[in-house]
C-alpha cells in the first residue's frame, strides 16, 4: 500500500499557488507602462501637428508628407491650395502637410 501511495502523490498535480492576484497586477503594470511609453507621446505629437495645421495662413512655406515643397495661396476647409513652381498650383488635403518650413509674420 505505501508503494501505491507514494507513486499517486508523484503523479497529482500540484495545486496552483493563488498567482491570480498578482497576474492581474502584472498585466495593470503592462498596460500603464505601455501607455505612457507609447499612447501618450503619440497623443501628445498628434495635438502639435493639428495645432500645427490650424495655425497655416497664406504664405506659408510648407513640406508634404510626399516630399514636395510649396507656399499656400489659399486656405480651404479640408485642403491648402498649394503654388509648388511658377504657374502650378495643387490642392493637397490638410493632414499632408508634414512640416513648415517658413511662416509669414
Amino acid at each position: 500500500m505505501d508503494f501505491a501511495t507514494s507513486i499517486l502523490a508523484q503523479t497529482t498535480p500540484a495545486a496552483p499557488s493563488g498567482g491570480g492576484f498578482s497576474q492581474l497586477i502584472f498585466m495593470g503594470l503592462l498596460f500603464a507602462a505601455m501607455y505612457f511609453l507609447i499612447i501618450a507621446p503619440s497623443r501628445k505629437k498628434q495635438k502639435q501637428h493639428q495645432k500645427m495645421i490650424s495655425e497655416l495662413k497664406s504664405g506659408a512655406e510648407v513640406v508634404t508628407s510626399g516630399g514636395i515643397y510649396g507656399q499656400i495661396t489659399n486656405v480651404k476647409d479640408d485642403r491648402f491650395v498649394l503654388r509648388i513652381a511658377e504657374n502650378t498650383k495643387v490642392e493637397i488635403a490638410k493632414s499632408s502637410v508634414s512640416s513648415v518650413v517658413n511662416q509669414p509674420e
